[in-house]
């Protein structure tokens, strides 16, 4: 959980941590119960034990208030870490994810789940298509080199400019495909396009960049897709995604 980088989760995981008795999820606004779902993931992804559904979960966790004290003191640390200027993510208000946060694939499932269910699908490959939230989630490691890519996926990732990102599609994708006509006409037809990136595969997290709109593409399997983000990179983080494919 080192990565946690944002006010809005520490400040609820705290309130969490802190509470005597676990939380009722039925009567958690969507937000604080998509909170939850976020950090129940993390905390029993190792347990097989649990039950099927979040109030399981809850149960569970309550019965180690060693964990709770633990989890508790943990917000303490990484209070002082948030090292960037986040903002909502506005186009899934429901959704607490904020831009320029970290976040593992599991979180960002949970981020946008419905219902009580705890599980959340599996997530291997670098995208994924949410129908019901109409969001295609773009999730891609910038350097490829020191990592077990194969040859097909060494995809050419990387930032243009602060506000401009290159990404290249799965290498079966074609422009003419379902996939690739939501890429380039998601303006028109409602979807939103979110990428996340992480520098290295030992890292788990991935920075959530923003909504995106599409610019242009050359090629096809994979497509070279050129995406405007709605938030501007900050500097630093430019720098790094620049140098990553120096």
């Amino acid at each position: 959980m080192l990565h946690l980088d944002d006010e809005q989760r520490i400040k609820q995981y705290r309130s969490f941590a802190q509470s005597t008795l676990p939380p009722s999820i039925g009567s958690l606004d969507t937000r604080t119960r998509r909170l939850f779902h976020m950090l129940a993931t993390v905390l029993t992804e190792s347990v097989s034990t649990v039950g099927e559904n979040l109030n399981d979960a809850a149960s569970l966790i309550w019965q180690h208030p060693q964990v709770l004290m633990e989890l508790d003191q943990l917000m303490d640390v990484l209070t002082e870490r948030i090292d960037h200027v986040q903002a909502p993510l506005s186009t899934h208000p429901e959704v607490p994810l904020y831009v320029h946060a970290r976040y593992t694939r599991r979180e960002i499932l949970a981020a946008f789940s419905e219902g009580d269910r705890l599980k959340v699908p599996e997530w291997r490959e670098g995208v994924r298509w949410l129908p019901d939230a109409s969001v295609d989630l773009l999730a891609f490691t910038l350097d490829k080199a020191s990592g077990h890519f194969s040859p097909t996926t060494r995809y050419r990732d990387y930032a243009i400019s602060r506000e401009l990102i290159h990404w290249e599609s799965q290498s079966v994708t074609r422009a003419e495909s379902d996939t690739g006509q939501r890429y380039q006409q998601h303006g028109t037809a409602g979807s939103i396009a979110l990428p996340f990136a992480r520098l290295t595969t030992d890292q788990r997290a991935f920075w959530l960049l923003g909504p995106a709109s599409y610019v242009s593409h050359k090629g096809e399997r994979p497509m070279g897709i050129t995406w405007r983000l709605a938030h501007d990179l900050p500097g630093d983080l430019y720098a790094r995604f620049a140098a990553a494919v120096s």
